[in-house]
C-alpha cells in the first residue's frame, strides 16, 4: 500500500485543545493502554473532520483497524459536542453584537431508508438543515442542531427558539426572504406579492442594502463548509448535530474567539 504525507489547515492550538480533552477524559475513566496516544487520536479526528478522510484511509495511515478509527473519532466528537454552547449560552454573546445575520444551510447526506423527511425540494437533494448565526463581519458565532432537510428555514428557526431568543434579547437580525413572517427583531427584504407586483424605488434600494449586509452571512456558512466532512455526510443523519457542534467548538478554538 502506498502512503503520502498530508497537511491539515489548522493550528497546533486546536490540536492541543482536543488532545487535552481526550487526555482528561482518559484520566477520569482510568483508561488502560490505547493504540494511539491523545495527541495522535486528536490528529486522527481532525484529519477526519477537516480533510474528510474516510475511516479506511485513516486506519491505513495510523496503522490501526477501521473499527478502532471509527471508535476513536466518535469518542472525540462526543467530547467536543458536549462542550458546545446551547442557544441560551450563545445569546449572551450575540446580544452584544451590533446586529446578527441569520441564515440556513443544507448539509448533504447519503440517501437513507426514510428518504422523504430529508429531501429538500429547494436544493433538490437529501440533507439536513442547520441554522447559522453570524456577526456583522460575517464570522461564525453559532450553529443550530440539525433537522431533516425538508424543514423550512423559518420553521427550523422557530423550532430551535431562535426567533424568540433574538427578539427577547432585542438583537437586530437580518435574514433572507425565507424568513418572511418571522416578525420580532428579524428584518427581511421586501417581497413581490400578487397585490404588489412591483416594488417601489425605495423598496428596491432597501433590498439592495439588505442584500449587502446579508451576504456577509454567507461567509459564516462558507467557514462551516471548510470542514470537508460536511461536504457530504456518509453516516446516520442523526449524528449530524454532534458533528456540527464539535466543529463549532474547534472553529472557535482555532479562531481564538469565544473559547473559555
Amino acid at each position: 500500500m502506498l502512503s503520502y504525507p498530508a497537511t491539515i489547515t489548522l493550528s497546533s492550538r486546536t490540536l492541543n485543545h482536543l488532545a487535552e480533552r481526550i487526555r482528561t477524559h482518559r484520566q477520569q475513566r482510568r483508561s488502560r493502554w490505547r493504540r494511539l496516544n491523545p495527541g495522535r487520536q486528536a490528529l486522527l479526528t481532525l484529519a477526519h473532520l477537516r480533510n474528510g478522510d474516510t475511516y479506511t484511509r485513516l486506519a491505513a495511515g495510523f496503522e490501526i483497524g477501521i473499527a478502532t478509527a471509527w471508535r476513536y473519532v466518535q469518542e472525540a466528537i462526543a467530547l467536543l459536542s458536549a462542550a458546545a454552547d446551547d442557544l441560551a449560552s450563545a445569546m449572551r454573546r450575540i446580544q452584544q453584537l451590533a446586529y446578527a445575520i441569520l441564515d440556513g444551510t443544507l448539509i448533504s447526506i447519503d440517501r437513507v431508508a426514510d428518504q422523504k423527511p430529508y429531501y429538500s425540494g429547494k436544493h433538490k437533494r437529501h440533507g439536513v438543515n442547520a441554522q447559522v448565526i453570524a456577526d456583522a463581519a460575517g464570522r461564525l458565532v453559532w450553529a443550530s442542531p440539525a433537522l431533516p432537510g425538508s424543514t423550512h428555514d423559518l420553521t427550523a428557526a422557530r423550532t430551535h427558539g431562535i426567533i424568540d431568543a433574538l427578539t427577547s434579547a432585542d438583537v437586530m437580525t437580518f435574514a433572507d426572504k425565507g424568513y418572511q413572517g418571522a416578525r420580532g427583531s428579524v428584518r427581511t427584504p421586501f417581497k413581490q406579492r400578487r397585490f404588489r407586483p412591483k416594488l417601489s424605488r425605495r423598496q428596491k434600494a432597501v433590498n439592495r442594502a439588505h442584500a449587502k449586509i446579508r451576504a456577509r452571512g454567507e461567509r459564516a456558512i462558507a467557514t462551516l463548509k471548510t470542514w470537508k466532512i460536511l461536504s457530504k455526510l456518509r453516516c446516520c443523519p442523526r449524528r449530524a448535530t454532534a458533528i456540527v457542534q464539535a466543529i463549532l467548538v474547534l472553529h472557535h478554538v482555532e479562531a481564538n474567539r469565544y473559547a473559555g
